[in-house]
């Protein structure tokens, strides 16, 4: 049989969850990335919610709280990732308008009209980009507003060998143009869009990963499983250092159309 690198889903996700909670970010990002996205967005009021799903540990979050007013509420499924979460919200004295749950994204628990701002960074994946968008559109004020990240294809084709590692680890990959297309049908006009820069992989998310790779496996040594799951890791910022002119993050913020507005 052919020896076949593993997918992400190979792996048990209390390992997967555990592992990322030893993290500051759990995807590919950056402070200035975060703000920069938020610059397309008007001011929000002190009386604004803001929601971000699938937030991890917080380290978007947190920026967020910076150049933001109003309620922040942070939604992720594992409660290693909340409590972390709350820590940081504490430390860093945020803890009267920043709160972390546990919660599932393809299930929020708002009103309708209830939000100003649905934020989510490198985690709309987990229920499809489209289906997400749709899903949280009517959780939106009327000109409310969603920014996420969403892996891209750059290019129209690609090498084979990443072209397999994607549709092994995300098949719902899909290029710039079609995703703007979704996010039209999705009952969106957009305000902006820009790829994310290299160094919010490799600088923010693998180089953090190197040190903390040696340390987990210390404390897992001798576990065939989490020597399985860090090589696998290791190849997937191997994989980026080699394809990263035909894949990245794109971040994508768009405005709630209205009910009396329609698309172009």
């Amino acid at each position: 049989m052919e020896n076949k690198q593993p997918s992400i889903y190979d792996f048990d996700i209390n390992l997967i969850c555990d592992y990322y909670a030893g993290l500051h970010r759990q995807g590919p990002g950056s402070p200035e990335v975060t703000a920069q996205a938020l610059s397309f967005i008007p001011p929000l009021s002190s009386s604004a919610t803001i929601v971000d799903l699938g937030c991890g540990t917080g380290g978007q979050t947190m920026v967020l709280a910076e150049h933001t007013q109003g309620k922040i509420i942070g939604f992720d499924l594992f409660p290693p990732f909340i409590e972390a979460f709350n820590r940081q919200a504490a430390a860093l004295g945020l803890s009267d308008r920043v709160e972390g749950r546990i919660g599932s994204m393809d299930s929020p628990p708002f009103e309708p009209g209830s939000l100003d701002l649905i934020w989510c960074e490198g985690a709309i994946y987990n229920v499809g980009f489209e289906h997400g968008l749709r899903l949280w559109q009517p959780l939106l004020k009327p000109g409310g507003y969603v920014a996420v990240t969403e892996a891209s294809w750059l290019t129209q084709e690609r090498p084979a060998e990443v072209q397999a590692y994607w549709d092994a680890n995300y098949p719902g990959i899909d290029t710039i143009p079609n995703q703007l297309l979704m996010l039209e049908r999705a009952g969106y006009d957009l305000e902006a869009a820009f790829v994310l820069p290299e160094t919010c992989w490799t600088e923010q998310f693998y180089k953090p990963q190197e040190s903390w790779q040696e340390t987990y496996l210390k404390r897992h040594a001798d576990n065939p499983a989490v020597e399985a799951f860090i090589a696998n890791e290791r190849q997937e910022s191997v994989l980026y250092d080699r394809y990263k002119a035909y894949y990245g993050y794109v971040f994508y913020i768009a405005r709630k159309r209205t009910a009396h507005e329609t698309a172009f």
